[in-house]
């Protein structure tokens, strides 16, 4: 039987700094691996998530030179949890600011759930500065994806969860679940913000894994960390991500000749399979791997192990 590839070890980064984006904000970057090897950017989830060190991780170091960013507002980006000038344009845009400040040409765009979306926008913009593309957990915020996940869907999986989620709207209320915790999110009363904000965070924290993982919902704990998760995913998600519906999957066609890869997990609860599929329709190129016995989490085994041996092939392929 095949052994399951994993992490690389640790590691830290060999250069960081923060770049002024204009409109207030300055975002927080790092590059990680070997200066001149192979240029690839991380783009993190949420929105809202921020990068952590087993990001650096998913690349091999000898063979990548990998730039990884805190988007607008969140992680050691500035202001923290700030929503104004903080869509997917400006994001695109600021990845392009980060490749020329990186001297590269193109590079490996790595995204993972609403990483994923913003890969998509940003390889359909700017499809000549993608060398490659790996896109996991996939989400386009189309408004049948929002719905199934802060509506109906998997509230009917996760009942005892959803009830959590639920408490600090009043039934009133419940009929538009994001306008509800926006109204609070944005709102003036910091205790009713907090408590917003964390029970938003902690619904997503607790149903990414197939199985209970506490050490992927711990983080997701943190009050400092479920502010900026909270408004920044919600703000995104009132606005459906300043998309036309179905706007990444039907623009696939603009990632011909781009090589691919597209890693789901069967039983991924934030982010239906049928999104994933969809993407693989419109775009069979790619490669897709539909992983069994998976929810969302990039670091579970089965989906690990494909983003491991997709990384290396694509640095192995580079070298000719």
């Amino acid at each position: 039987m095949t052994q399951l590839r994993t992490f690389y070890p640790p590691i830290e980064p060999y250069e960081t700094g923060t770049l002024d984006v204009g409109d207030g904000h300055v975002i927080y970057y790092e590059r990680s691996g070997t200066p001149g090897a192979k240029p690839a950017v991380f783009l993190h989830g949420g929105p809202g998530g921020g990068i952590s060190a087993k990001h650096r991780r998913l690349f091999d170091p000898s063979a990548y030179d990998v730039l990884l960013f805190d988007q607008r507002g969140c992680g050691r980006s500035t202001p923290h949890a700030g929503l104004e000038a903080n869509t997917t344009w400006h994001l695109v845009a600021d990845i392009e600011r980060l490749r020329e400040l990186a001297g590269v040409d193109k590079w490996l765009v790595f995204g993972g759930s609403w990483g994923s979306a913003l890969g998509l926008a940003y390889a359909e913009t700017h499809p000549e500065r993608v060398s490659e593309l790996v896109l996991r957990g996939i989400f386009t915020v189309r408004e049948a994806e929002l719905s199934w996940y802060y509506q109906f869907g998997a509230s009917e999986v996760h009942p005892d969860k959803w009830e959590e989620f639920l408490a600090p709207i009043p039934p009133e209320e419940h009929g538009d679940l994001r306008k509800a915790y926006r109204k609070r999110l944005v709102g003036d009363n910091v205790e009713e913000q907090l408590a917003a904000a964390q029970a938003w965070t902690l619904w997503e924290g607790r149903t990414l894994t197939l199985l209970p993982d506490p050490d992927t919902t711990s983080g997701f704990e943190d009050p400092h960390f479920a502010l900026a998760f909270a408004r920044i995913e919600n703000h995104y998600f009132v606005h459906h991500g300043w998309l036309e519906d179905n706007q990444l999957i039907r623009d696939a066609s603009r990632l011909r000749g781009i090589p691919g890869t597209i890693v789901h997990g069967r039983y991924d609860m934030a982010c239906p399979t049928r999104t994933a599929w969809d993407l693989h329709k419109a775009w069979p190129e790619a490669e897709f791997h539909l992983i069994e016995g998976a929810g969302h989490a990039f670091s579970e085994a089965g989906i690990l192990d494909r983003l491991i041996r997709a990384t290396d092939a694509y640095a192995a392929s580079s070298k000719g």
